[in-house]
């Protein structure tokens, strides 16, 4: 039987107890609590564009079906037969007319109606009209981001993003002169030994690499002379709190210092296929909009529980159990823009983030790691403490500091803290 948690115990302002990485009761209650209550992202429009279309995902363990039905209206179905409960998808992705389960054979369409039962004389008065896919309550959607909740929410998608989050996931599709990010270049999956919260923490954390990708960063000034001074203890860049637990890493200021600005801009623009695009993009924005979503590249950002938004990707993480996390990362490539730059963000993302990439194994390595550590309970607690002295309230609410500082982390922490602590 699973023991009553004080979570007052475990999360302290600056720092956190091991055991919220690796106990099962509270893995088992933050699906019901978080995956199970609140707004979870699913998936991206442009993954499933034709009717048809489709992508499996979860909601926390719970196995979904991401589709377009007959009419072209998008669907979110538990991948779970009314029969005896065996998945009715296996394919990651592709396009159909029905969802078919292999057990028995019951058959649903794309609306997830079921449609038909083999040998359906031997049931008496068997009513398929309430043997529907079970379907989440609600459905909301934010510049192409499908989010779902599973009962009825207790507040709407917009006001669980806020607006300092949605400003930013405007910036990120916003480099696109229409505004559309197309999330259709396929994806990477890495899983790793360790809890899903890990993922969360490192997306937004600026103090770790220099250290953890110090090879990579090398390579890089070896190759092109540049040297890397973003995550340096006094570079102006930052980490806010955008509140609900949405966090981001903050180059807005970094990336506007003069030089920088004057260098992106000829750059692009030193090219054909650049200035048409710059000229789109001025066009589409004016002036001063283009150059400053150009200048500042998009965003860098989590939204809790399970979404990083950063740079040229659309990351979702996804829990499996304590120790056991699966993240796909998918390229976002961007509509209505010269293939070239397409091709850019594609070599970027796999430079970092692919199998064969030179960055993202290094995080996967400290995941492991921390989760071997909190299997030492001497010394439980882990110290989110760095810039609590420095933090600095911004006139639109949000928090801010220093790139290294933990700010971003600290601030996922509480808001996790309120969400488990909630009332049913």
């Amino acid at each position: 039987m699973r023991q009553s948690i004080n979570y007052d115990d475990l999360v302290r302002p600056d720092a956190v107890h091991g055991s919220v990485y690796t106990d099962p009761d509270i893995f088992a209650d933050e699906l019901q609590r978080i995956y199970a209550k609140g707004w979870v992202y699913v998936g991206h429009e442009s993954e499933i564009p034709n009717t048809g279309d489709f992508k499996r995902s979860t909601i926390g363990t719970q196995p979904i079906i991401l589709c377009r039905d007959k009419q072209n209206k998008l669907q979110v179905l538990f991948n779970r037969c009314r029969h005896r409960a065996a998945t009715v998808c296996q394919e990651d992705c592709g396009n159909a007319n029905r969802f078919r389960c292999e057990y028995h054979g019951w058959t649903y369409d794309l609306h997830g109606t079921l449609t038909g039962i083999p040998y359906e004389d031997g049931y008496n008065n068997l009513d398929k009209s309430q043997l529907a896919l079970s379907k989440p309550a609600c459905l909301e959607f934010y510049r192409g981001f499908i989010f779902a909740s599973i009962p009825e929410p207790k507040i709407s998608l917009q006001q669980s993003l806020g607006k300092p989050t949605m400003d930013q996931i405007d910036y990120f599709c916003d480099l696109s002169p229409c505004g559309e990010v197309l999330v259709q270049a396929g994806s990477a999956k890495l899983v790793y030994n360790g809890s899903w919260k890990l993922q969360m923490e490192n997306s937004i954390d600026g103090y770790h690499p220099n250290f953890t990708h110090q090879s990579f960063f090398k390579t890089i000034t070896r190759m092109t002379g540049a040297k890397i001074d973003t995550f340096n203890g006094d570079s102006i860049a930052g980490v806010r709190a955008l509140g609900q637990g949405n966090t981001h890493i903050d180059y807005a200021a970094y990336n506007h210092v003069s030089q920088r600005k004057d260098a992106r801009l000829h750059g692009l623009k030193s090219t054909s296929w650049g200035r048409k695009y710059y000229d789109d993009m001025v066009a589409a924005h004016g002036q001063k909009r283009a150059e400053d979503v150009i200048v500042v590249g998009g965003t860098h950002m989590n939204i809790f529980p399970n979404l990083v938004v950063l740079g040229q990707q659309v990351r979702t993480i996804r829990p499996i159990r304590p120790d056991r996390t699966e993240v796909e990362l998918a390229p976002a490539l961007l509509k209505d823009v010269p293939d070239e730059l397409n091709t850019m963000r594609i070599r970027q993302f796999e430079q970092f983030y692919s199998p064969h990439g030179g960055g993202i194994h290094d995080d996967i390595e400290m995941f492991n790691r921390v989760q071997e550590g909190v299997q030492c309970t001497m010394d439980p607690w882990l110290i989110f403490q760095r810039g609590l002295h420095r933090e600095e309230q911004l006139p639109d609410g949000t928090v801010r500091g220093q790139v290294t500082d933990e700010t971003s982390q600290r601030a996922m922490w509480q808001h996790w803290l309120k969400v488990m602590q909630e009332n049913d």
